[in-house]
């Protein structure tokens, strides 16, 4: 299908889609928005992230919404503040010409009160992560008991991060659901015990292929060196990009802190987030990253998720993320909107083998940088 309209989204959400620029659906958006706006069903859908699967599911929950009652409607549940924030600022902006659809983000590491003041307004879609929904719902400050629809996004994230109990405990706080919508990079043991005992048995399931997943503008490179080389390496390759902008991961928070320090100290415009941070440091680093005062953003894997900023000209990888999922995800940071992009891999002899899995895994090639 060509675009927006054939998939049955109404005008005014498309004028929304079109001043953001989302012309021309993807995958994922071709096969789940006809579908899901047709029937109700519960679906499974396997996807990366940037895959455009916010939209995906987003549109047809928000066409789904009767404005006129004042009553949570959909439940979005996240892994992370950032994937919470990024996805609610989404529907916001989806919702520019149509009646007014409540949207309220609630996360853990903010402050409770501020949160209970904002869903004292009418609220028709809540995203939030799973610990502070029951918080909510625990004080009697939310009522899922009308929810229609609730979605499961980034759901092994959720797993992997202890919260299979949480998911367990709201998917029972609706009782007159009608739908569940879960989007999962992967497949493991613990999503299928949640598709078992909280899904119907005959659940669409749409999986759109890895091959796919990869975004065909961006240009896997690496560098063999030492690990005692590898500032110097990054220096050098920060300076040769001279104005462009990019993120450096590193596997743990010890290592993004130390690299951070480092580059400080070499002048390089940069701040970092991991974890550890509380909300108030993170949006402060994320703001002036996004206002282009830093040229680097270090950054852990979790607290990278959600992080979307035009403009990102690369994405280096000082240490290897363990799974391709990591790696599809970092890479995906760089090369939006049709731009090109670059993601870079800082690797020792022995991890050769590591981006060998992931060429063969992703179909995707890697060229060495001299």
């Amino acid at each position: 299908m060509g675009n927006f309209k054939d998939l049955g989204i109404t005008d005014d959400f498309i004028k929304g889609l079109n001043e953001l620029n989302i012309i021309t659906p993807t995958e994922i958006q071709n096969e789940v928005i006809p579908l899901l706006l047709k029937t109700k069903t519960d679906l499974v859908g396997q996807a990366n992230t940037g895959t455009g699967k916010t939209a995906a599911y987003g549109l047809p929950l928000l066409q789904s919404i009767n404005h006129k009652e004042k009553f949570v409607q959909g439940i979005i549940l996240c892994p992370t503040r950032e994937l919470g924030q990024q996805v609610a600022k989404q529907l916001f902006k989806f919702t520019k010409y149509t009646h007014k659809i409540f949207v309220e983000a609630v996360y853990g590491g903010e402050k409770i009160d501020i949160q209970i003041k904002n869903l004292n307004r009418p609220t028709h879609i809540i995203v939030a992560t799973p610990g502070r929904l029951i918080d909510l719902v625990n004080r009697k400050v939310v009522d899922l008991r009308n929810v229609k629809t609730v979605i499961l996004d980034e759901a092994d994230e959720m797993l992997s991060m202890g919260f299979k109990k949480e998911l367990d405990q709201i998917l029972a706080f609706t009782p007159n659901k009608q739908q569940t919508w879960l989007f999962s990079a992967t497949m493991p043991h613990g999503i299928r015990q949640i598709i078992n005992e909280h899904m119907h048995e005959d659940a669409h399931r749409i999986e759109v292929h890895k091959k796919d997943v990869v975004n065909k503008n961006i240009a896997h490179q690496y560098i063999i060196c030492d690990e005692i080389e590898k500032l110097n390496e990054i220096i050098k390759f920060l300076k040769a990009q001279g104005e462009d902008r990019g993120i450096i991961f590193c596997k743990t928070k010890a290592a993004t802190q130390k690299l951070t320090k480092q580059l400080l100290a070499k002048n390089v415009a940069v701040d970092c987030i991991h974890g550890d941070l509380t909300q108030k440091e993170r949006d402060k680093a994320m703001r002036a990253f996004k206002n282009e005062s830093l040229q680097v953003l270090v950054a852990t894997d979790i607290a990278a998720r959600g992080i979307d900023v035009a403009e990102l000209s690369f994405v280096v990888h000082y240490q290897l993320p363990d799974q391709e999922e990591y790696y599809t995800h970092r890479s995906g940071r760089t090369a939006r909107a049709g731009k090109k992009g670059i993601s870079l891999c800082f690797v020792t002899s022995y991890e050769m083998k590591q981006l060998r899995y992931f060429e063969k895994n992703l179909g995707i090639t890697f060229d060495q940088v001299k």
